[in-house]
């Protein structure tokens, strides 16, 4: 029930909030056959928590891995679900409002994690905690070999 309730007021937020949507495809550098892919889903209609996963997301590979941003190691997405151009990728992750998943790919198979839960409950709560949460998860993927 509790679930129920907080995904309800999430979507009202998320219909109240507007603003600017960003599109972003594919990072413009190398991109490592076996790799970390942290994507933030989102549509024109963000609230407050949409916006600070975003936020929180960005400091973690600012702060703790820049080096495999800028390799290809990891590849970062910011993908506005709005836009027709996202409408394949949204439909593979199954996603209809903003969302978190930081796969792993390895010998070309990818193996997919929503954290998208995780992040609504602690992004903006408890921004130190979520940062915690994605660079432990981010640092598992890029270990596994």
């Amino acid at each position: 029930m509790k679930k129920l309730v907080v995904f309800a007021l999430l979507s009202v937020m998320m219909i109240a909030y507007s603003g600017k949507a960003q599109a972003a495809g594919p990072q413009k550098n190398t991109v490592a056959k076996d790799r970390v892919e942290v994507m933030y889903f989102h549509g024109k209609q963000r609230c407050v928590t949409c916006r600070a996963i975003e936020k929180a997301t960005k400091e973690v590979l600012d702060t703790y891995f820049v080096n495999e941003v800028k390799s290809g190691k990891i590849q970062y997405r910011i993908i506005d679900i709005s836009q027709p151009v996202n409408e394949k990728v949204a439909d593979k992750y199954e996603v209809s409002w903003s969302s978190l998943f930081v796969n792993g790919w390895k010998k070309g198979k990818e193996t997919k994690n929503n954290l998208t839960e995780f992040a609504f409950s602690y992004a903006k709560s408890s921004p130190a905690q979520f940062k915690a949460g994605l660079k432990k998860k981010i640092d598992e993927l890029l270990k596994q070999k």
